[in-house]
């Protein structure tokens, strides 16, 4: 009798951890759903078609540092209760919290850009002008905004990203050869300048600014606390793994179809690679299931990089940044939200080389690094125990920090001097 109440009881404790897990998770996968966005897509498949799988390694050396970068950030938000920018405020001063956030606005405005580039692509595909699928979006997007609800918009950004999932059966249409996958593997022509530039990109199209604001602003937002840290790690490192399989993926297809002769074939538009995979996955794995893909990346990225930055606004600035305010209370939020969509598909309806501008982005990102993660290692260091990052795993994830910076601004410079 007692042994059977005592299995009732774990069992019960059990289902209770899972259901306040599927509570808890959320911003992890949401944030790294937004990681594999429309330029990260773009750079992992220009990354396939000029260099075949010589890229493929760094995708899967990437998961150990997104992970540590984006648990840091579970971290400080769950920790203090206080977003990214709120923090370098109180800490370092107005100057370094506007210095860290005008980082944050640069690369928010590269990823707007990359990200309504790529809808606009998809939907000349479908034969839909920009101007129309732009409207579109921007409309819907505004309308998930105003419900007013963190949770509803975390699960719509949940669903569209969940579409980026198509690129794996992309990827096994295009029937990779492992010989030349292992081929590639121990191939790395570190001397090459244009290798380095996408080097960086993979890079900066893995850490990214508004990933970092992004997070912790959310943890904040869903009120999650120190107890929910573990919970939340684990949803972050899920994420941190399915989004590099998919960046994986893109590049496998490319790299298994334009990448085979090694010609470095460049590709200035989405419908250029779709028509340029076409011919070896058909019509549906090189149109249809390609376009969905981008066009899930982009959407939830879109709504990560906009919240993002107008809830570091609305931290800095002292003002309401939660989807829970009425647009009443949070004008400034609201405002900077709906003005960068707006702006944004502005831009993109004149016309813009999707593939130039998105690695270039990555790049840039890859720049960034220096202050982006320097912030968020002093910060963590700086915490209460015990969520103080210290001991070993503070000398562990400074030095891959310190090592993935160094190597992403190196390889970054390296490629635009050469």
């Amino acid at each position: 009798m007692e042994a059977q109440s005592m299995t009732a009881g774990s069992a019960t404790a059990t289902t209770f951890r899972w259901r306040r897990f599927l509570v808890v998770a959320g911003p992890g996968l949401v944030v790294m759903l937004a990681d594999t966005d429309a330029g990260s897509i773009i750079t992992a498949a220009q990354s396939g078609a000029q260099w075949g799988y010589r890229l493929l390694a760094l995708q899967f050396l990437l998961v150990p540092i997104l992970y540590i970068v984006q648990e840091l950030t579970v971290r400080l938000g769950a920790a203090t209760g206080k977003g990214h920018a709120r923090l370098i405020l109180e800490r370092y001063g107005r100057f370094w919290a506007w210095f860290s956030v005008s980082t944050l606005i640069v690369s928010c405005i590269g990823a707007l850009l990359s990200e309504f580039s790529g809808i606009a692509g998809v939907g000349a595909l479908m034969g839909v002008p920009a101007p129309v699928s732009l409207t579109l979006v921007v409309a819907m997007l505004l309308a998930i905004a105003f419900t007013r609800s963190y949770r509803s918009v975390e699960r719509i950004a949940i669903f569209v990203g969940a579409f980026e999932l198509v690129f794996l059966l992309v990827a096994w249409l295009a029937h990779p050869s492992l010989r030349e996958i292992g081929a590639g593997l121990v191939s790395v022509p570190l001397g090459d300048p244009q290798y380095l530039y996408l080097a960086s990109a993979n890079i900066g199209a893995v850490i990214m600014p508004w990933m970092v604001f992004f997070q912790q602003s959310s943890v904040v937002e869903k009120k999650l606390k120190a107890s929910d840290i573990g919970a939340e790690r684990i949803d972050t490192a899920i994420g941190a793994v399915i989004t590099q399989i998919i960046m994986a993926a893109v590049l496998i297809a490319t790299a298994a179809t334009l990448g085979k002769s090694g010609g470095g074939q460049a590709l200035d538009t989405v419908q250029e690679i779709s028509a340029a995979i076409t011919p070896f996955l058909g019509q549906i794995g090189g149109n249809v299931l390609f376009g969905l893909g981008i066009c899930g990346a982009a959407l939830v990225a879109t709504i990560v990089v906009t919240l993002a930055a107008a809830r570091t606004l609305g931290e800095v600035l002292g003002v309401n940044h939660s989807l829970d305010h009425e647009v009443s209370e949070a004008p400034w939020f609201y405002g900077a939200y709906a003005a960068a969509l707006i702006a944004g598909a502005l831009v993109v309806a004149s016309g813009v080389n999707l593939v130039t501008l998105s690695v270039g982005v990555q790049v840039m990102n890859a720049l960034l690094l220096p202050i982006v993660l320097g912030f968020l290692f002093l910060l963590a260091r700086g915490l209460p125990e015990p969520w103080r990052l210290q001991g070993w795993y503070a000398w562990f994830s400074g030095s891959l920090i310190a090592a993935t910076t160094i190597f992403g601004v190196y390889s970054g410079l390296a490629g635009l001097w050469g």
